[in-house]
């Protein structure tokens, strides 16, 4: 049997919304609203979501491309604190198949009267260690791309 080592990472990402807090907080915990900035690339097309937000509630975003290649994002939230913070543990699995393990958190904090900064953090356990660095900068990539999404859509409910 191969003996497949874990690579872990952590990275951070900080933004500043022109916002207030509770506009960015209510972007990541009503379903409708993350359901226009929280979704995949390109021609990938959802196939579910389901947004349970509340410490031990779940989201699932399953989605598909063209190709019938398949992603699941699984989160568990487990520390909730409204407008300020937000701590999940989340499994991506890659057509049927556990690709990492990360555990999340998101601290939101107001800056002034108009704008609120956002710090995002993971750490991720990628199951296969050859994905080691090249996978952390495809999924700081991607969540980069998410976070500035979110800037659009908070831009556009002002």
């Amino acid at each position: 049997m191969e003996n497949l080592k874990i690579a872990h990472e952590i990275f951070s990402i900080e933004r500043v919304y022109q916002s207030d807090p509770e506009s960015v907080y209510s972007a990541w915990s009503n379903v409708e609203a993350k359901a226009n900035w929280f979704i995949g690339p390109g021609d990938w097309s959802v196939v579910q979501r389901k947004l349970d937000f509340r410490i031990g509630g779940e989201e699932i975003l399953h989605g598909r491309f063209p190709n019938g290649k398949e992603t699941l994002y699984k989160a568990r939230f487990s520390d909730l604190i409204e407008n300020r913070r937000i701590v999940f543990v989340y499994d991506m699995i890659l057509s049927g198949k556990i690709h990492s393990v990360s555990i999340a958190s998101i601290e939101i904090e107001k800056v002034d009267s108009s704008s609120t900064k956002l710090t995002f953090t993971e750490q991720v356990a990628f199951l296969d260690q050859t994905i080691g660095r090249e996978g952390v900068a495809s999924r700081k990539e991607g969540t980069l791309a998410h976070l500035i999404r979110l800037t659009d859509y908070l831009e556009k409910v002002k």
